[in-house]
């Protein structure tokens, strides 16, 4: 073991966050080209462009469950997460790699559509990120004790993967959504791949005293159990029973922030089409046009993860310290609300949409981070993947939601303000809910 892991130094830290920021950079691809590129260059209306975008999910809801699940009890390869990085590092870079060849793939395999194709490759890239998402994030929970390194931990996760996030916005904007593409090929592969050879796991995970408490108790016979304290088996059970209530709240409030922050992922380039250029029919757009679009939301994108890069180490992790996570964390979602709000009431401009971004961008900075820091004190630490896959369900069903459902609503409505109005509103709910789950007071 390096002596950085060891003494859990800040470059250790980094280094600990980069798997994650490679699956996040994925992400940022996917986000700021796959709509723009469909719409686009393959003239896909809005209910395809959903029904594409509900495909990766679909395979990610089961995929980040079943690699949670062997990931937690598996070791080859030199570890526990190593693996399941390493390949899903490799598939999700050659399914970037494809995003700028769907017509030449459709000739190749004779596919007189090119939607198949399309979901194809979108849903083996998300099940490619969520075959390294999970482990890259439980990573963080098996090597760093509980309280305020493992807030440290994540936060670190959030500031490095936010910052390459602002720079893959940043040269989709500039450099184009092409050059984007390429660059997440070789940023995912590196990313992915080099890290993981300075991380050492720990074969056996350490787990709080109660949690072994509990498992023996529910393993042992019945003998056994009848000599056990008939006291301690009620408060280990109630202490359970607790956790998995508050465990229900987490996912639930997740779940609104998510189905706001989705609903603009999605359907930003619509939102820009209209309001800013005009016109609901893309097709009917000039290529100078186009780019804006693209242009537009590669900015747009980088200011909010900007925000997100910055806040998690910088301010929210202090903050979390004197006012707890959960205090912070709901603020921060109830300012991203007013963000998009604020979309709605006055974003009509260019110059206004990057300043609400930036608004938003404080609720964005706590959803990447916050979440997961609250979620693995609630938890067994021996079953983190499982959790961890449980958890993403919090964020696939959203998507779902958002690509067979709100997909609909924001095609039929004239005014595509729509989407920011449903992005206020669930992020608000979302706000109120995490209000119900209770903090912890070690995790100051």
């Amino acid at each position: 073991m390096l002596n950085i892991q060891k003494k859990l130094s800040n470059t250790f830290y980094a280094i600990l966050a980069l798997p994650a920021t490679a699956m996040g950079f994925a992400l940022c691809v996917q986000i700021s080209a796959l709509s723009w590129i469909l719409s686009t260059k393959y003239n896909l209306n809005i209910e395809e462009i959903g029904l594409v975008w509900a495909s990766g999910p679909l395979a990610g809801l089961i995929m980040q469950l079943i690699i949670g699940l062997i990931s937690d009890n598996a070791w080859f390869w030199g570890g526990r997460r190593r693996p399941f990085i390493l390949m899903g590092g490799v598939i999700a870079a050659l399914m970037l790699l494809c995003l700028p060849n769907l017509d030449v793939i459709q000739k190749l395999f004779g596919a007189n559509s090119l939607v198949p194709v399309a979901l194809c490759v979108a849903m083996t890239l998300d099940l490619a990120i969520n075959l390294g998402f999970n482990p890259t994030r439980s990573i963080i929970t098996d090597i760093t004790p509980d309280g305020k390194e493992r807030t440290k931990g994540y936060t670190w996760m959030q500031t490095i993967s936010g910052s390459l996030g602002v720079i893959a916005y940043f040269i989709g904007a500039e450099l184009g959504n092409y050059t984007l593409i390429y660059a997440g090929v070789f940023t995912v592969l590196v990313f992915s791949i080099i890290p993981i050879f300075f991380i050492e796991e720990p074969k056996t995970l350490n787990v709080k005293n109660t949690d072994i408490e509990t498992e023996h108790a529910l393993n042992t016979d019945v003998t056994d159990t009848l000599a056990m304290d008939v006291n301690a088996i009620k408060t280990e059970a109630t202490t359970q029973k607790a956790e998995i209530n508050e465990l229900v709240k987490i996912y639930i409030a997740n779940a609104f922030s998510w189905i706001g922050v989705q609903t603009m992922f999605v359907f930003m380039f619509a939102y820009a089409a209209q309001i800013l250029f005009n016109t609901s029919e893309t097709s009917s757009l000039t290529e100078n046009d186009k780019n804006n679009i693209g242009k537009i939301i590669g900015y747009s994108f980088l200011i909010l993860n900007l925000v997100g890069a910055l806040f998690p180490a910088l301010v929210l992790e202090p903050l979390t310290k004197r006012f707890g996570r959960i205090m912070i964390h709901s603020a921060c979602i109830f300012i991203m609300s007013l963000g998009y709000a604020l979309i709605v009431l006055i974003g009509k401009d260019v110059t206004t949409l990057y300043v609400c971004m930036a608004i938003a961008g404080v609720g964005w900075a706590a959803i990447v981070s916050l979440p997961f820091a609250i979620m693995s004190e609630k938890i067994n630490k021996a079953r983190t993947g499982l959790f961890m896959g449980i958890f993403n369900m919090s964020i696939v069903i959203p998507q779902l939601v958002v690509s067979l459902i709100i997909a609909q609503f924001v095609n039929d409505a004239e005014n595509k303000n729509i989407i920011f109005e449903i992005s206020a509103v669930s992020l608000f709910i979302s706000a109120l809910m995490w209000r119900w789950v209770k903090e912890k007071k070690s995790s100051r």
